[in-house]
């Protein structure tokens, strides 16, 4: 394990990383540190200069050094910071990684145009219930085989040999987790593409302390009295009302290929019942049958000519109140946390632009700025829920000194600022103008405005050591 010899970020997450040699340790932390300082430039650019890049790139290259045994580094951080929480939700999707036009990238498989070419990239983020992410649990990322590639061969064959298991692989990490944990209760949380009959399953089966699940259904499953999970839950009691506002959707500015839809108000009843589902019949298989939590809400007066606004959860948690089911359809909106989190990998820290000749290099080098985004997002929203934690407790002495001359045009304060204003200034350098009604700082602002603290600090160090020259001379 690392010495602690100073109180960086990258040393914090990754002083637990054990590669079998001190310095390829030290290398890490390193390159780590260089790429957090610039996440949106090539590796070159952040590494600034020819030695320093050949070194990060033999990084890469090294045998020991696997995107496994990084996230592993930065699990243990993050573990301590879920055992201070009551409750955490483990958030698990799929992301497709895109190096189509990189060609000199060996390794690399189909994604969902087998045009296209790259890496799956299915990591579990932790966050807290309001939206605070506490890290990486696990990064799986991993490349089709073409000759497997297609839903019927999907079908043929066994649950261990389908790319659905994932999902019982991520359950099962996260309940190995809450053994370990027991003061504090996990939750995992994943979208549609999760409702797959084994990892309910795989939810009753698990002895001793269990991580709940919580998943948005997608099938309208049969029941072991003979109904239909849809019309059971409809015809439960209204437990109350729910209103909120539905985002506008413009699918001429982003890559969304869903309709466009105007915002608008929505009012949805929630419904609550427990059900038992009936095992699918498969040859040479038997599954048992398994209880969960059906949870709708239901728009039943949709304005004119729009589609109602209904979503169906499943959870192994018992709910019977409304207080109840309304915390879970909360819990289950922190699933777009993730979504944000591949936003700030994707064009934050650009990770489809890094030009690696082999898919073994890219996966450590994507381990490091998953790190990397997760921090972003993790300053965005603790900015945002803690304002008023001192801004030492994320930002080394140089760094918040450094932003506050800048900034101020004043000697820093002995005391350090809030993590709010500390927020607010680096944001500020990446176009957020802090006006009335402008909001908290995005994710976008502060990966921009991050960028210039090295900047900064480099340049305050070199007026001292030439007024320190100045002096001697």
């Amino acid at each position: 394990m690392l010495a602690q010899e100073d109180s960086s970020w990258a040393l914090n997450e990754m002083g637990a990383i054990e590669l079998g040699d001190e310095r390829l340790n030290r290398r890490v932390v390193q390159v780590l540190k260089q790429l957090g300082d610039k996440p949106t430039p090539s590796i070159p650019t952040a590494c600034k200069g020819w030695a320093e890049t050949l070194a990060a790139y033999r990084l890469f290259d090294n045998d020991k050094v696997t995107m496994e045994k990084v996230l592993a580094a930065h699990e243990q951080a993050t573990l301590v910071r879920i055992g201070q929480q009551p409750v955490v939700l483990c958030i698990e999707d799929t992301t497709e990684v895109d190096y189509s036009d990189k060609k000199e990238t060996k390794g690399l498989g189909p994604l969902t145009q087998k045009a296209r070419h790259g890496l799956l990239l299915h990591p579990t983020l932790a966050v807290t219930p309001d939206r605070v992410p506490l890290g990486c649990l696990r990064g799986l990322a991993r490349t089709r085989d073409p000759k497997l590639h297609g839903k019927k061969k999907e079908r043929s064959r066994a649950i261990e040999e389908k790319e659905s298991f994932r999902w019982i692989e991520g359950y099962r990490n996260v309940s190995k987790l809450a053994a370990d944990l027991p003061q504090t209760q996990l939750v995992y949380v994943a979208d549609r593409e999760s409702d797959i009959y084994d990892l309910f399953v795989e939810a009753q089966t698990v002895q001793g302390q269990r991580a709940d699940l919580l998943i948005r259904a997608a099938h309208d499953r049969k029941l072991f009295d003979g109904g239909r999970l849809w019309e059971q839950a409809e015809k439960s009691p209204v437990l109350g009302t729910v209103e909120f506002d539905l985002a506008k959707r413009d699918k001429r500015n982003t890559r969304d290929t869903r309709d466009s839809r105007p915002g608008r108000r929505v009012v949805q009843n929630l419904h609550a019942v427990r059900v038992q589902l009936k095992a699918p019949g498969r040859k040479g298989e038997k599954l048992p049958d398994v209880e969960v939590t059906v949870i709708l809400a239901k728009e039943e007066n949709p304005p004119s000519g729009m589609d109602p606004v209904d979503w169906m959860l499943l959870t192994t948690r018992r709910v019977t109140t409304f207080d109840e089911a309304a915390q879970m359809m909360q819990w289950y909106l922190c699933r777009w946390q993730i979504e944000v989190f591949f936003h700030i990998l994707k064009n934050g820290c650009k990770i489809e632009k890094l030009q690696l000749e082999h898919v073994d290099r890219l996966k450590p080098a994507i381990a490091l700025y998953m790190i990397i985004a997760w921090r972003v997002l993790y300053l965005t929203m603790l900015g945002r829920k803690c304002p008023d934690l001192s801004c030492d407790a994320v930002f080394d002495t140089e760094e918040w000194q450094a932003v506050y001359i800048v900034t101020k045009r004043a000697h820093p304060p002995k005391q350090p600022p809030c993590l709010d204003e500390m927020v607010k200034m680096i944001a500020s350098y990446g176009g957020y103008l802090n006006r009335k009604g402008d909001g908290e700082p995005g994710p976008k602002t502060l990966w921009v405005g991050l960028q210039r603290i090295r900047d900064f600090v480099l340049g305050i160090k070199a007026q001292k050591e030439l007024q320190e020259w100045k002096t001697c001379v």
